[in-house]
């Protein structure tokens, strides 16, 4: 009985860390989308926002960019903690960061972005409080 709990609390640690993960990818691909391509890749991406603005806000997605790369950076760095509850704490104020971030993204600009960007991180916290 204990062996079972053992890997199912070792299985849903892995899908913690992998959707972690992939979490910590999407954040890196906003960072180079917003920093390095947004006058380019941006109008293909976000097909509402008119093509003239993309020149006129480039600093501005830049700078959006560089706070995505912090979380993604955060996120990047709870793989190399070694104490279970240290590295749960540092995850959990991460994806608590990306929630907030996701959800007035929802309110201010697009519904997609709370799909896109809030619920993994709502999911990744809710795995992470039950493994």
């Amino acid at each position: 009985m204990l062996t079972l709990v053992y890997i199912n609390l070792t299985f849903m640690y892995t899908i913690t860390r992998i959707l972690i993960a992939i979490i910590i990818a999407e954040h890196f691909y906003f960072l180079w989308l917003e920093m390095f391509v947004w006058t380019t890749r941006g109008p293909k991406v976000f097909k509402h926002i008119p093509a003239p603005l993309f020149a006129q806000t480039k600093a501005m997605a830049a700078n959006q960019g560089l706070y995505n790369g912090f979380l993604a950076a955060g996120l990047l760095w709870t793989f190399f903690i070694h104490d279970g509850a240290w590295q749960t704490n540092v995850s959990l104020f991460f994806l608590a960061c990306i929630v907030v971030a996701g959800l007035y993204g929802a309110y201010s600009v697009s519904k997609r972005i709370f799909f896109i960007q809030a619920l993994p991180a709502i999911i990744a916290i809710g795995l992470l409080l039950l493994a």
